[in-house]
């Protein structure tokens, strides 16, 4: 059986490219976020909770209409988290078909809401990317554009970062100070003995 690993972190801490590494050394990986996008188009049932409560301008074209749901959640925590409480579950259900059709040693789940969905009880470990709270407001605004207050204001939704890595099983330095590949191979080797000898699940 494959072992079901989380990876997360919280905005800018390079959780992507973490990932990336470790697709390179063969692991498959399962991009939460990519998949949510999709599943919102894909999934029939979640469309028709999303219209019952966003209303029928939510899709154009059977297409979700990112810019409207955007203007509909933005500064509304009370509609950001009805929005996550629909979109959640189905990617939790989504990851999980998906894993059960790997044949890889561990595959991962790459999220930054593991803790925060509840989705940590289907992973067997989580690693957690960690990285300065300036070095992450840096890169979150240079990759998206955002303003600094639009990054903390997306980081004031997640788990406190020395929280979640505490949570977490393994953590990954991206500090600009520590090499990461090294990191990940070191990891990636660990698993592969835990893979070769550990029940999945066994731990959680």
């Amino acid at each position: 059986m494959t072992l079901r690993i989380g990876l997360t972190g919280g905005i800018g801490s390079g959780k992507s490219t973490v990932a990336k590494v470790f697709e390179v050394l063969g692991i498959p990986v399962y991009y939460a976020d990519e998949a949510a996008k999709r599943i919102m188009n894909d999934d029939q049932q979640l469309q028709e909770q999303i219209i019952q409560h966003f209303g029928p301008a939510a899709y154009k074209n059977n297409q979700l209409d990112r810019p409207y749901i955007a203007s509909q959640v933005f500064n509304n925590k009370e509609k950001l988290e009805l929005l996550n409480a629909l979109v959640h579950p189905a990617t939790i259900r989504d990851a999980e078909q998906w894993m059960e059709k790997q044949s890889a040693p561990y595959a991962i789940k790459e999220a930054a809401l593991i803790f925060e969905s509840g989705s940590q009880d289907q992973l067997d470990y989580i690693i957690g990317v960690s990285a300065p709270a300036p070095l992450r407001i840096l890169r979150a605004m240079k990759r998206d554009g955002s303003t600094r207050d639009q990054v903390l204001a997306r980081m004031g939704k997640q788990i406190q970062e020395v929280i979640k890595m505490r949570l977490c099983d393994f953590v990954i330095h991206n500090d600009e100070q520590q090499a990461v590949i090294p990191q990940v191979i070191t990891l990636h080797e660990t698993l592969l003995r835990l893979a070769a000898t550990a029940q999945p699940l066994s731990i959680r």
